[in-house]
């Protein structure tokens, strides 16, 4: 995946809640004024959520800034910080006063303190970070302490790459100085931003957590013109290990704070239970007056739930809908064929629809949100893929097709539904066929327990066993991937808990393989002239190979004794000033031994034993995660009461009651018709082992049954068989609770054939 984009074609999301709690987690932060229990007592300010901040919602000033924050400030200070955030935030932003707790935030962000804001999507979390990053330089130049150009960047690290074009462009309308690295930068681009850098002009500078692999960006940022005067770190859930869709790369970006010397850090996120509340402050060190939030309930949303017995069945009830509720429309979808499927249907029912899934390439992907935002298409069917930083005011609906794989997620994509403060509808339509469509898919990320031994036996193979503690090895987890059948996602978790969990090893920055670049036409005559000794290094030992110069990092460093910190920032600042056009490719993971590592086949036998566990545990752990929110959908209680309450929060005046959700309506639960018991088609299992000659592991097996993809399914070719998801409406497991392919449930006849 590129920039983490959304995955969707493998469903390659990581919900890993158990595999590295070996300690009981203490409970959640609180702070005197937060919403943290089921009754709270809300501002009046807090009351709707709309993105565009609609002039029914209260004003936020610094009087509106409890005491707590403010203790041991100087008030004379923050008046002032809070005037030039002020200015800011009407003459630049075109907003009248801040909303919710924004102030408080910013406030405290301008004093030097981290930061953690949870606000619901769509409520203004960008402009905590977006006006500090620009007031800096005015306060700069108020107080004297720093020269023109001296004001530094503020590092927004997002995996969105949607987000972070929009956001760049919208604050270049305003005139403010902001960029973006990732992936579909041109050489030029890049050498632009640089040079933004180098000349102390740059404010904000967004880029994926992918990014703070690349060591060169790592050695520019540690020393950027100025200094890293802020790290805003969104999507923060993902650092943590309770977070719905927890990524160990994420676990880099503290590392990364402290390697540049980030002045302060503030993380966002939409949606954080009180665990992972718990687990961000402890990782950016923020105190618990520093957390802010605001109530999930948006009064505008009505949430909706209706049951249906087929997946067919739900068709009519979606038309039905369409015809009664008018405006732009999202549709939630899980598979990529779903997508196209159902925006084909839409469109024989006359409706205007299109699809939208991670498998369109970015020209088509960009086309339909483009079409979208300007009202030129009405109905989008989408997966996971589409929404996210995607800001449009008035989406009047956003329906369900399948069931959600988390309540977070669920949470996520309704509130990109109204923000303009408008009623708008959420429509949930389930059925028993839903729930074997999202097993299936949080079965696809357990391994076998052979191909876990395979790759624990790789990882601790003689070489790197015979290496001294504290000394460092190399791998490429895209290689074990596909060599052991384990997808990257599970790869990077079961790292994260050789390190975490067993204190075995420990990420250090990666390093790529392999360097080369193409000269400019400056390159020659200016390092025959370089005295520093890693120039000189370079343009002796650069080897010239039809169009690139490669260089050979490893090699310089074991000749000359210069750091290699030293060669790679080298090449990156000749690639930044425009000497040469410098590529990295061959990325490798590198870990650092801390203890002994386990050598024999005992040793790693248990090993794999408790890690297979975990990942077991973890799997079920994410089949709990969509009970949850079939619990939720169907519960006998108000809809927005359980939602706030799965967030460890109430609605505004204790209220128990939304008033205008399905439940509060009908005053009774939405029932899920009963599921349909499946006997195991053997037949059907004969023709995937007579398609398949692969007999030693029972669970790739019983990927190409359910049409789950892993990396050896996609080498084998096994996903374009007729085979492939042929018992997808079957349980993944049977009454003996073992899996369908399961060699221990067939008749011999069949393991014969």
């Amino acid at each position: 995946m590129s920039d983490f984009e959304s995955g969707d074609d493998l469903f390659d999301g990581i919900d890993a809640d158990e595999l590295l709690s070996s300690q009981q987690i203490p409970p959640a932060v609180k702070r005197k004024r937060a919403s943290e229990s089921s009754q709270v007592d809300l501002p009046k300010r807090q009351r709707s959520l709309g993105h565009d901040q609609p002039d029914d919602w209260e004003d936020e000033t610094l009087d509106d800034i409890p005491d707590h924050i403010l203790n041991g400030t100087n008030l004379a200070d923050a008046a002032l910080r809070m005037n030039v955030a002020q200015k800011l935030l009407t003459e630049t932003f075109g907003y009248k006063a801040f909303r919710h707790e924004q102030a408080g935030a910013i406030q405290r962000l301008l004093a030097g303190d981290n930061t953690l804001t949870v606000f619901p999507t769509g409520a203004g979390k960008s402009l905590c970070y977006q006006i500090p990053a620009i007031a800096f330089e005015q306060l700069d130049l108020k107080s004297g302490s720093k020269a023109p150009g001296e004001h530094g960047v503020s590092i927004v690290v997002s995996p969105l790459i949607a987000l972070m074009k929009d956001q760049v462009d919208a604050l270049r309308r305003r005139n403010l100085p902001a960029d973006c690295i990732d992936s579909t930068k041109t050489w030029e681009q890049l050498q632009e931003i640089y040079a933004g850098l180098r000349q102390g002009k740059l404010r904000l500078l967004y880029c994926a957590p992918e990014r703070l692999n690349n060591e060169g960006f790592v050695e520019t940022m540690r020393h950027v013109r100025g200094g890293v005067r802020l790290l805003a770190v969104d999507e923060a859930h993902c650092v943590s290990e309770w977070g719905h869709s927890f990524r160990p790369e994420y676990l880099k970006v503290a590392r990364f704070a402290k390697e540049i010397n980030a002045e302060r850090v503030v993380c966002l996120t939409a949606t954080a239970t009180p665990k992972v509340i718990k687990d961000i402050c402890d990782t950016f060190a923020i105190q618990p007056e520093g957390v802010f939030r605001t109530t999930l309930y948006r009064p505008n949303l009505n949430l909706h739930v209706k049951a249906a017995k087929t997946k067919q069945d739900k068709y009519p009830l979606i038309f039905q809908f369409l015809n009664a509720h008018p405006g732009p429309t999202l549709v939630y979808v899980t598979l990529q064929q779903q997508a196209l499927s159902m925006a084909a249907d839409l469109r024989k029912e006359g409706y205007d629809a299109e699809a939208f899934h991670a498998g369109l390439n970015v020209e088509v992907k960009t086309k339909i949100q483009d079409r979208f935002l300007a009202n030129k298409v009405r109905i989008v069917v989408a997966t996971i893929a589409f929404g996210m930083g995607i800001d449009k005011p008035d989406i009047r609906n956003i329906i369900h097709f399948d069931l959600s794989s988390t309540v977070e997620e669920y949470c996520q994509q309704i509130g990109r539904a109204g923000r303009d403060g408008k009623t708008s509808n959420c429509m949930y339509y389930i059925c028993p066929d839903d729930w074997y469509i999202r097993e299936n898919f949080a079965r696809g990320d357990l391994p076998s327990p052979q191909s876990l031994k395979a790759f624990l036996t790789d990882i601790f193979r003689q070489e790197n066993v015979s290496i001294p503690l504290g000394g460092n090895f190399k791998t490429s987890h895209y290689v074990q991937s596909r060599e052991f059948d384990i997808r990257t996602n599970t790869l990077a978790t079961v790292y994260a808990a050789l390190e975490l969990q067993f204190g075995l090893i420990r990420a250090i920055t990666p390093e790529y393989s392999e360097y080369k670049f193409v000269p400019t036409n400056v390159y020659f005559g200016r390092m025959s002239n370089e005295k520093a000794p890693e120039s000189q290094a370079i343009y002796a030992g650069a080897v010239k190979k039809q169009k690139f110069h490669y260089v050979d990092v490893n090699s310089i460093v074991s000749k000359t004794g210069i750091r290699r910190a030293d060669i790679v920032r080298k090449l990156t600042d000749l690639n930044d000033s425009g000497v040469i056009e410098l590529k990295a490719g061959g990325l490798e993971q590198k870990y650092r031994i801390l203890q002994r590592l386990p050598s024999s086949s005992k040793e790693i036998d248990e090993l794999v034993d408790r890690l297979h566990a975990d990942l077991s545990r973890r799997e079920e752990d994410a089949l709990r995660r969509t009970a949850q929110v079939e619990a939720l959908v169907t519960g006998d209680q108000c809809l927005a009461l359980a939602l706030a309450q799965h967030f460890g929060m109430g609605l505004p005046d204790g209220k128990a009651k939304c008033g205008h959700c399905t439940h509060c309506l009908t005053g009774r639960r939405t029932v899920m018709p009963p599921r349909p018991k499946k006997t195991t088609d053997m037949a059907g299992i004969a023709k995937i082992l007579a398609a398949c000659d692969v007999r030693d592991d029972p669970r790739f097996l019983a990927r190409i049954a359910f049409g789950i993809k892993s990396p050896r399914v996609t080498k084998l070719k096994m996903d374009k068989q007729a085979v492939f998801m042929s018992l997808a409406d079957h349980d993944f497991k049977g009454e003996s609770g073992k899996e369908v392919t399961n060699s221990a449930s067939l008749p011999s006849h069949i393991l014969s054939s």
